[in-house]
């Protein structure tokens, strides 16, 4: 019985991993093959890249990127609250209320902050 809970979420995962090595195994086999110099060189943008390549990102570029990375999961905690929103009801609504409050007050004070200023 506790296997069937979980059934519909698993068949998913599945059927997400078959589609995902099906089209990485598609650009394998029926993918252009040739290359050459050109194709080999680097480009930016559709330009030749000029200068040095080894450049330094700045320390705000990782912040901005952990902070997407923590707004992103925080996002993914509304689907099992979508799933139990028919149980639950008031109570549910109310806590998913709570926590989007507290997200926006978080992005708020990230922004006000200066947190989101890619300088």
């Amino acid at each position: 019985m506790y296997f069937v809970d979980y059934a519909p979420i698993i068949v998913i995962m599945a059927l997400a991993g078959v589609l995902a090595a099906v089209f990485v195994l598609g650009s394998v086999f029926f993918g252009p093959k040739h290359g050459g110099r050109v194709k080999e060189m680097p480009f930016e943008c559709g330009q030749p890249s000029e200068g040095y390549n080894k450049k330094r990102f700045a320390v705000k570029f990782y912040g901005i990127a952990v902070l997407f990375i923590l707004f992103d999961i925080e996002a993914v905690f509304l689907y099992p609250w979508a799933v139990v929103f028919g149980e639950l009801k008031l109570f549910a609504l109310v806590e998913m209320f709570v926590f989007l409050a507290i997200l926006t007050f978080a992005l708020w004070y990230v922004w006000a902050k200066g947190g989101l200023e890619w300088d």
